[in-house]
């Protein structure tokens, strides 16, 4: 015969009531949070899994967040682009505009002083910032105005770096470029000028004919200044930087008369033969786009055109400010493409990541939401067993062997 007492009776009893009672909160916590997997104990392996979810998705999110701000900024930054290019635009435009003979003095000081207007334009352009209050084009030196006015003339005040962030595991997007390389490197127009003190001549007309030519005469290497001499003969010499000759087309000289020289035309007057004048024809020079535009301004206001020489000289100023101007444009416009394809390294990056955080997501979500068709299903059935053994238990604790004496 087993013996049980009225203190078992009760322990059991209130033990039993307990467990109905913490499943039961455990289905109506599930209900409230909208979760299956509150606590570890709930589902060790869910729980272990939706932890290295969390994980993910927090990963997931930290790239979200860079993937914005490299999309924000290359935009920001081809924007600025696209708005230095409309004011060199305008200003080349209004170089076409000097180039014209009938201009009068106060025309061209009209022109002149629009540049002036269009160049503080572009450098307020340049000189842009980010949301973060630094300037775009300044490269690590953020804190620093990419271009400054030193004696009346722009200069580049940043440092030659490129930032870049991660955007992925193992991949990585510049997100910045710096003022130099775009706007200070920019191939100069090929120049002529006079090596020493000559007699009255001068050189113009200097530009690119063939520039085939112009690479084939350097055999290959990297082309570099022209060195022209008129002879006592009254012949045209040519040398490279290396003292090699060069040929000359034609190679007797006549005053005001074209020539050229590894592809490159020039015309020289007024040499007379035997003076030994020397010339300088300057090849793969680079010149900032704002140079270009300052010197512009300046020969605008102050080349006199009553001379021949001067003449010469403020046609060349054109022609050669049209070219470098050109150069600019192409010089911004190769970026403008460099930044078309990082935004679509970006896009293609932002839609994998979206793409992953809904996949981790649904596994997450299946692994850790609540059934509630189950949940109050199971709800309703704990309340009515926990009730029946309420009522059960009521009657039991009744119970007393004296109640049978």
């Amino acid at each position: 015969m087993i013996r049980i007492s009225s203190q078992q009776v009760f322990s059991s009893g209130i033990n039993r009531l307990q467990e109905l009672n913490a499943n039961l909160n455990n289905t109506q916590q599930q209900i409230s949070t909208g979760k299956r997997v509150n606590k570890p104990s709930d589902d060790p392996v869910a729980a272990a899994r939706i932890l290295k979810l969390d994980q993910e998705l927090s990963r997931v999110k930290t790239y979200e967040r860079n993937v914005n701000l490299a999309d924000n900024r290359l935009k920001q930054e081809e924007s600025t682009l696209a708005s230095a290019i409309d004011v060199i635009q305008r200003i080349r435009e209004l170089t076409v505009q000097a180039g014209n003979g009938a201009l009068s003095p106060n025309d061209r000081k009209s022109i002149s002083s629009e540049m002036k207007e269009r160049l503080e334009q572009l450098a307020n352009i340049v000189n842009t910032r980010d949301a973060s209050g630094e300037y775009i084009f300044s490269g690590f030196q953020g804190s620093v105005q990419a271009f400054q006015q030193e004696n009346g003339r722009y200069v580049y005040k940043g440092d030659e770096g490129q930032r870049v962030l991660e955007i992925d595991d193992g991949v990585t997007v510049p997100i910045s470029d710096n003022g130099k390389g775009i706007f200070v490197n920019v191939p100069a127009a090929v120049t002529g000028e006079p090596t020493i003190n000559n007699s009255g001549s001068f050189i113009s007309g200097v530009s690119v004919v063939n520039e085939a030519d112009l690479i084939a005469a350097y055999s290959g290497s990297f082309p570099d200044d022209i060195t022209i001499t008129v002879d006592a003969s009254n012949t045209i010499q040519a040398r490279d930087s290396q003292n090699n000759p060069l040929a000359v087309s034609p190679t007797t000289y006549t005053s005001g008369e074209p020539f050229v020289v590894a592809g490159v035309e020039a015309t020289i007057t007024g040499t007379t033969a035997g003076s030994g004048d020397v010339f300088t024809l300057k090849i793969n020079e680079k010149q900032s786009v704002f140079g270009t535009i300052e010197n512009l301004v300046a020969g605008l206001d102050s080349i006199d055109k009553g001379t021949p020489e001067g003449q010469a000289k403020y046609n060349d100023l054109v022609a050669q400010s049209l070219v470098n101007l050109d150069n600019a444009q192409e010089s911004i416009i190769l970026k403008q493409t460099e930044l078309g394809g990082r935004m679509n390294a970006v896009e293609s990056t932002k839609s994998f990541l979206a793409d992953s955080s809904v996949y981790t997501n649904e596994i997450r979500s299946q692994l850790q939401d609540v059934d509630y068709a189950e949940a109050i299903s199971n709800l309703s059935f704990q309340s009515f067993v926990l009730q029946a053994a309420q009522q059960s238990f009521a009657q039991v604790s009744q119970l007393s062997l004296f109640d049978r004496l």
